[in-house]
């Protein structure tokens, strides 16, 4: 344990220990992998970059501890990790539904300028409407407040095609 050090787990998994020469470098390698710890080489030192494999080491050596402190750190992070992944995904969702409605409001105001939106059928009115009065909802739920409810992919089909009428405009 002398001749070793542990990164902070916060910022990165790393544990090395550096070896007086090539053979206890070979038979510590072969001791770790006997216990199924993969361990990685750079000169007379072997180090672990997985946490796991760290932790492992820990309590291989009665580093207990360590371990349990390690492991919180790890747990910690792990979630911070996947709440930041999950915020990420909800935000990118929240942009694309948010920008694809502000496209089906320009082309929906685009028919009600040029007397269009009276012209279309009642199916492609009644979701027009709807999209203007509820500028940030999602299609699924837009397709809830249909008088006869649709899924998710029949309202983006109207969208579109509403969309497509009024581009056939300019």
């Amino acid at each position: 344990m002398g001749a070793g050090s542990i990164n902070n787990p916060q910022k990165e998994y790393h544990l090395e220990i550096t070896l007086s020469n090539k053979e206890n470098r070979k038979a510590m390698m072969e001791l770790l992998k006997s216990l199924e710890i993969q361990v990685k080489t750079l000169d007379l030192a072997i180090y672990l970059k997985d946490g796991e494999e760290i932790s492992r080491f820990l309590a291989l050596i009665g580093a207990a501890k360590a371990v349990m402190e390690f492991e919180d750190i790890r747990i910690q992070k792990e979630m911070r990790g996947r709440v930041n992944r999950l915020v990420n995904c909800e935000t990118a969702n929240l942009n694309k539904t948010i920008n694809a409605s502000i496209e089906q409001i320009a082309a929906i105001k685009k028919l009600q300028e040029t007397g269009k939106l009276q012209k279309l059928d009642d199916n492609l009115k009644e979701i027009a409407i709807l999209r203007l009065e509820n500028p940030d909802m999602s299609l699924l739920e837009l397709g809830k407040k249909l008088n006869e409810p649709l899924g998710k992919s029949g309202v983006n089909y109207r969208l579109k095609k509403i969309m497509e009428i009024a581009k056939e405009e300019t």
